[in-house]
């Protein structure tokens, strides 16, 4: 649970922190309108090879990629492009909902992150188990490019990953532009995120789970990271501490590679086609191409 050790401020104070937390809840979620597309994303999962369990991966590609969805999120909504641009190149890919809570339908990644670990544990043994491989990658956004790392540090991933790579993953926790740090002047409101949200509550900075997650080294012999960031994120703050110490590291800040590139951590995660090029060059390392503006129409 979260510390409260201020005095309350005045009732408007109140309103306004609750108005900012649905800020921030609302920029977090995926940019399709998950209910109304639901049923035809469905659809296109199927038609476009993607969580098809009769793929088999070939030699230029010869693991399958797990997708991991952020918070609000869901395995369809977030990876209406990400999915296909890695189907069309020839891999193998799945995705799964994880982070459910009673009565909430669409929106996921909402429970308790260690919970969500388990669920992902389980659903990449059955992709390793479709395929017939030993290892997979895993690509998450937000929540799901931090979430895996529980999975790899304490519940026996590290031997069934090859690539863990997150886009605009809270590795360390999240200030959410400090609005977190106003949390002690408001009695009662973690209690409500920890009740209601534990997988928001999860991700704070100095959260007791983000505390266990950095307890040991950011990274786990045997796997390769990549972080791709963007400057604009206004939800994992301060941006920087998304990336990761170790030594088989590769932090990406897009702007470094496409210098007009404005996408915010919404759109890195969902639609943007320079951050999915580092993706493809962190999948198949030994074919890697230079990553630029250009890279939009590749």
């Amino acid at each position: 649970m979260l510390p409260w050790t201020r005095a309350p401020r005045s009732p408007r104070a109140r309103r306004t922190l609750a108005a900012l937390l649905l800020a921030v809840a609302a920029v977090a979620t995926p940019t399709a309108t998950a209910a109304a597309a639901a049923p035809t994303a469905a659809t296109a999962t199927t038609s476009r090879g993607w969580n098809d369990y009769s793929c088999k991966p070939s030699a230029a590609h010869p693991r399958p990629v797990v997708l991991v969805h952020g918070t609000f999120g869901n395995s369809v909504d977030n990876w209406l492009v990400l999915a296909p641009y890695l189907v069309n190149r020839g891999y193998c890919v799945y995705s799964l909902d994880y982070g459910q809570l009673p009565g909430v339908p669409v929106f996921n990644g909402l429970g308790p992150i260690d919970k969500s670990a388990g669920q992902l544990a389980a659903f990449v043994d059955k992709v390793l188990a479709s395929t017939g491989t030993a290892k997979a990658d895993i690509v998450g956004h937000s929540q799901g490019g931090m979430m895996p790392h529980y999975y790899l540090k304490f519940l026996g991933g590290a031997a069934k990953v090859n690539a863990m790579i997150g886009l605009a993953p809270d590795n360390h926790g999240t200030t959410l532009l400090g609005l977190t740090k106003l949390l002690p002047y408001f009695p009662g409101v973690g209690d409500l995120l920890n009740a209601g949200t534990p997988g928001l509550a999860d991700q704070v900075a100095g959260s007791p789970f983000i505390k266990k997650l950095n307890s040991l080294p950011d990274t786990v012999p045997g796997v390769h990271y990549t972080v791709i960031a963007t400057r604009y994120d206004e939800v994992v703050t301060p941006y920087r501490t998304q990336f990761l110490d170790g030594p088989d590291v590769r932090n990406v800040l897009l702007q470094d590679l496409c210098p007009v590139d404005l996408s915010e951590h919404v759109a890195i995660g969902t639609i943007d086609r320079v951050a999915y090029h580092e993706v493809a060059n962190a999948l198949d390392p030994a074919h890697a191409s230079p990553t630029d503006c250009a890279s939009v129409i590749g």
